[in-house]
């Protein structure tokens, strides 16, 4: 019975997702272009060339969105967000759409109310290290200058690893 109840209530929450998503829908026509959020510098993701043109798997994401809602993939305008300035920006409406990587989470979804779609790209994480420290596992790197952009889950996994393995890292952020 509890099981019945349960999908009677998510059956009856369905077209309410519809409805607040329907609103950013008609701002989108309205305007007369999406804004898509991306990063700004990853080749072959997100990169504006030497023309300021921008290409790549998320740009040609957020075209095909546009092409979608206007029949026309030029109707996009991109702005360039880093991992700290992408969830707010979607949060706020100052975009759109975020066309970017971003790892989706339970987080994300729930306390952030964030609707993911379908996954385009898995990545994952390792340690990069120069071969004349003769390192041969990730073990051995207590103590070692770990760098990486801060307000991505790379930033968390990296913590949960050393802290797994009792080890403690020297952290160090990049300025981007």
């Amino acid at each position: 019975m509890k099981l019945l109840q349960s999908g009677l209530i998510i059956l009856l929450m369905i077209p309410l997702t519809g409805i607040a998503n329907a609103s950013t829908l008609e701002e989108v026509r309205a305007r007369g272009h999406l804004i898509a959020g991306v990063n700004g510098g990853v080749f072959g993701f997100s990169m504006p060339d030497e023309k300021g043109e921008w290409g790549g798997l998320d740009v040609d994401t957020a075209k095909a969105i546009a092409a979608a809602v206007f029949g026309d993939a030029a109707k996009v305008k991109f702005s360039a967000l880093t991992a700290v300035q992408r969830l707010p920006a979607l949060q706020s409406k100052e975009i759109d759409v975020l066309c970017r990587n971003t790892t989706r989470t339970l987080t994300r979804e729930t306390t952030n109310g964030l609707n993911f779609v379908q996954v385009n790209y898995y990545d994952g994480q390792g340690f990069l290290v120069p071969k004349k420290l003769g390192i041969k596992s990730a073990g051995e790197m207590d103590g070692a200058t770990v760098c990486v952009l801060p307000g991505t889950t790379t930033e968390l996994n990296a913590a949960d690893y050393f802290r797994a393995n009792d080890m403690q890292p020297k952290r160090r952020s990049p300025s981007v």
